[in-house]
């Protein structure tokens, strides 16, 4: 059974960072894309970043130069680094396994 569990969530100031991370079990994870989506209250989930089996990413337009992916497939693990944080990142970030599997979430709240 697939299951993915995300963490290091948190409130934060403007400008400043969080690292999130989420733990993949259940999959080979290093044969497998992986993605951080998020959603902000009253809106559609969207895509934050993916990064594929080889390492390549790609991030959406608001959070580029701001935010990193990587993982680390001997701890079947990938992680979304933010920095410069805006109040608009606030959301509930998820990964995601091709958008089939999904963890529960983790709240990231950014304060102005």
């Amino acid at each position: 059974q697939v299951r993915l569990v995300e963490s290091g969530g948190g409130l934060v100031q403007a400008g400043g960072s969080l690292r999130l991370s989420c733990a993949v079990s259940g999959s080979t994870f290093s044969i497998i894309p992986m993605g951080w989506y998020r959603q902000a209250p009253g809106k559609q989930r969207e895509l934050v970043a993916t990064v594929t089996s080889s390492g390549s990413t790609n991030y959406a337009n608001s959070v580029k130069g701001r935010f990193t992916i990587s993982r680390d497939n001997a701890k079947s693990t990938v992680y979304l680094q933010m920095n410069s944080l805006k109040p608009e990142d606030t959301a509930v970030y998820y990964c995601s396994i091709n958008t089939v599997w999904w963890g529960q979430g983790t709240q990231v709240t950014v304060s102005s």
